[in-house]
């Protein structure tokens, strides 16, 4: 029993070793080259706020660039990451937005697709409203509420009165 443990755990470490070696092998020992990931915080953002870009597999650094906001540059930040702030315009429009990076002395580019999305702000100071003053309509409808709760009120009233009479 123990014999079967054993040989089933060796054959099964041989082949994960032997599955891994082709993938180490092919580069070398080298670290990949060009990005292999890109990160957009906050992945919702408004109009002329900081987006942080990370990416990995750019150890030198690099651009990215966006529909949503000026080319920014990249730093390395230790290892084979590289990071840069950008900012969303102004004029943005709504909706997704994708993320192209070129990394310093990497051959391709890397495009993340809908990496972020791009809200349209809100109007302050009118709390959200952007009418002028209550419509007809409004008013009448209010009208009308405040008619149907004093008749209301007033035939309850009338019923509790009379009920104490007799």
């Amino acid at each position: 029993m123990r014999r079967t443990r054993a040989l089933a755990a060796a054959a099964t470490a041989v082949a994960a070793l032997g599955l891994a070696a082709p993938a180490a092998v092919a580069r070398d020992g080298m670290p990949p080259v060009g990005p292999s990931n890109i990160v957009a915080l906050p992945s919702v953002i408004a109009r002329g706020a900081q987006l942080t870009i990370t990416v990995d597999g750019c150890p030198r650094g690099g651009t990215a660039t966006s529909d949503a906001f000026p080319a920014t540059t990249l730093t390395p930040v230790g290892g084979s990451t590289a990071k840069g702030t950008a900012i969303i315009d102004r004029h943005a429009r709504t909706g997704a937005h994708s993320i192209t990076v070129h990394c310093t002395g990497a051959g391709r580019p890397l495009t993340h697709p809908n990496a972020f999305t791009v809200i349209g702000g809100v109007r302050g100071g009118l709390g959200g409203s952007t009418a002028t003053g209550a419509t007809p309509t409004d008013m009448a409808i209010g009208g009308g509420l405040i008619a149907v709760a004093v008749i209301g009120g007033g035939v309850f009233w009338m019923r509790r009165r009379a009920e104490k009479r007799t």
